[in-house]
């Protein structure tokens, strides 16, 4: 009986040694080196490098020479707007005209008669044409720009009343020495009243 159990144990270790050689075969034959290596090619162009500044740089360049710059805005020469602004600054240039053209001042009881229709008088005359154009063309392009709940010092609101105001001033001093068979003294008014228009037109210029 002991025999036999002798036997049996050898035969079981025969067993487990020939297991466990075969087994250090197997673990000899796996190949337990990492993915990275496994693969690796020797090719190193195949991997691509992080761009550097420089490289950056001369891809922004070239992108931009490829790509065309935004032309400018040019608003255009005529608009409604635009008119006005024409308008303004006419009737101004007509008041500087007027005051040029304006005859001597006569104090003497022999004064020549007064002359109605001369240059002085037919530029005056434009210049409160051209003044009541450029209110019509101002209220006609910005009316939405005037609100009294901005208040009078708002820049268009003064704009606005300025403007107004120096055209009112001009047409009365104009309408004042049309109507006088004589000389009358009208030139402090009409020139308040062009240099209230040209703060008008710089407040928005």
């Amino acid at each position: 009986m002991k025999i036999k159990l002798r036997l049996m144990q050898v035969a079981s270790g025969a067993c487990l040694a020939a297991l466990a050689i075969s087994a250090q075969a197997a673990e000899q034959m796996l190949d337990l080196t990492l993915p990275a290596s496994s693969f690796y090619t020797g090719n190193e162009n195949s991997f691509m490098l992080a761009a550097t500044d420089s490289d950056v740089v001369k891809a922004n360049i070239n992108t931009q020479a490829a790509t065309p710059a935004a032309p400018e805005f040019e608003p255009p020469l005529f608009s409604k707007r635009k008119i006005h602004q024409y308008l303004g600054l006419s009737t101004i240039a007509l008041a500087g005209l007027t005051a040029l053209a304006a005859p001597e001042a006569c104090t003497d009881s022999n004064c020549p008669p007064r002359p109605v229709n001369g240059t002085h008088a037919t530029l005056a005359k434009a210049t409160i044409v051209m003044a009541a154009a450029t209110i019509a063309t101002g209220l006609y392009a910005h009316w939405n720009d005037f609100s009294l709940e901005d208040g009078w010092s708002d820049p268009d609101n003064l704009h606005v009343l300025l403007g107004v105001t120096g055209a009112a001033l001009m047409a009365y001093a104009v309408n004042k020495s049309a109507n006088s068979s004589v000389p009358v003294s009208h030139a402090g008014i009409a020139e308040a009243g062009a240099v209230l228009m040209v703060v008008a037109v710089k407040l928005t210029w």
